[in-house]
């Protein structure tokens, strides 16, 4: 069958999942599966679960199992099966071996939709990283089911035409092709660091937006952009769908009284997030790891939102983001039927879509970062003007005032310049 015969057909997949010792989210993960799935254009035409106390070795789901998935496979005219869990090397081999045709797993549905959604040269590099690991422990497996896989469809898996020529890689290959992935990577994150010892030594505060896949991050992100006034080419893309933006994003957000932070977004969470993808996204992440504050961003409309807040929240504990002070921010209220704009603590439930409750965030994030600021007066001499001009620039200016002895200043600024400037202080 040549390339071109392949790309015309139209992908249509039945999702297959066990529900291990009557999971509570089982129904969730398998309507994920099926959003993760249209996410790359393959039409659902059925499901098949089974419950189970453990997962069966050799095939994954029960053997008696595998003829009815194969007699639903024929009848709804499938031609792939996705099963809602990473499938081992041999489970591959033998599934499809006696299903007799394409299997893949949810860790290759979701490298394909990330490597399709990477946009950065590093978040290329990333997932391409992820995709290889992945690749090779399967290698002897996926050669087998080369014959049945083809090259790929139209709206298909990039690991199936891409993936073809991978395959095709010995081992070796793979090897040196990771290793250099992983140098070139490891110069982008020594690249990273030193953008980050600016920001500290400059003290400016990083602000961190967390959260699940489709929680609202890249919107409100742009909201506080619009808000604050700031152009629109340094708005995100914003989509409903998973896994809309992969690429970090980090935006100077300046206030009105010449305070300002940086805003960063960081890539959505899902649940069992692939072990090698969240590895490779380390380093991106570490964005997270260095802030002075967190935005966890919970879509409250989901049902599942609790869920979906433990999943987040371990995936962070996993790349080292730990003890940093949060501001749980329960996004689209107005589709929850909830109260809102409501601050409640360090909750606030808010609807970023429509704007509301953008104020108050920005009041939240204020008395978090912008603690440490300090209200003094000071009396600069006229000879250090350009004292005076840093302050206009760097600090709130109250009221200014031409004394004899010079320039007295009534502002508020930050701890770091107080210190640096502490001997004009007057009181």
């Amino acid at each position: 069958m040549s390339m071109r015969e392949i790309e015309s057909i139209e992908e249509r997949g039945i999702l297959v999942g066990v529900n291990l010792k009557n999971d509570e989210h089982f129904a969730y993960s398998m309507e994920e599966l099926a959003n993760l799935a249209e996410a790359l254009d393959v039409e659902v035409v059925g499901s098949v679960t089974q419950n189970l106390e453990r997962v069966t070795p050799s095939h994954y789901v029960g053997t008696g199992k595998i003829e009815e998935i194969r007699a639903f496979y024929e009848e709804v005219d499938a031609n792939i099966i996705i099963f809602n869990d990473e499938l081992s090397p041999s489970q591959i081999r033998n599934l499809e071996r006696d299903l007799e045709c394409k299997v893949i797993d949810r860790t290759m549905l979701i490298l394909d939709i990330f490597s399709r959604r990477a946009k950065t040269k590093e978040a290329q590099m990333q997932v391409e990283l992820a995709q290889l690991q992945y690749m090779l422990p399967r290698l002897v497996g996926l050669h087998a089911s080369l014959s049945r896989q083809g090259g790929g469809t139209g709206g298909g898996f990039k690991n199936r035409g891409a993936g073809e020529t991978k395959l095709e890689l010995d081992r070796r290959k793979i090897e040196d092709q990771i290793a250099k992935l992983r140098r070139d990577l490891e110069h982008v994150k020594a690249q990273r660091e030193t953008q980050r010892k600016q920001r500290r030594k400059n003290a400016v505060p990083v602000v961190s937006i967390v959260g699940y896949t489709n929680a609202g991050k890249s919107t409100i992100m742009n909201q506080l952009l619009a808000k604050v006034g700031q152009q629109e080419d340094k708005q995100v893309f914003e989509k409903d769908m998973l896994f809309a933006t992969l690429d970090t994003s980090v935006r100077n957000i300046e206030l009105e009284d010449h305070k300002s932070f940086l805003l960063t977004d960081t890539v959505g969470f899902v649940s069992k997030l692939p072990h090698h993808l969240v590895k490779a996204f380390r380093s991106t992440l570490e964005e997270a790891r260095e802030a002075d504050l967190l935005l966890h961003v919970v879509d409250v409309s989901n049902e599942e939102y609790r869920f979906m807040m433990d999943v987040t929240n371990t995936t962070l504990k996993e790349v080292g983001v730990e003890e940093i002070p949060t501001i749980y921010v329960y996004n689209k209220s107005d589709l929850a039927g909830v109260e809102y704009p409501l601050m409640s603590g360090d909750n606030l439930w808010i609807a970023a879509k429509e704007g509301t409750g953008l104020e108050e965030l920005l009041t939240m994030i204020r008395a978090h970062i912008f603690a440490d600021y300090i209200a003094c007066k000071m009396l600069i001499p006229y000879d250090e003007g350009a004292v005076v001009s840093y302050l206009n620039e760097h600090a709130t200016i109250f009221n200014t005032a031409y004394e004899e002895q010079g320039t007295l200043l009534s502002l508020e600024l930050k701890e770091a310049d107080y210190q640096k400037y502490a001997s004009y202080v007057v009181e």
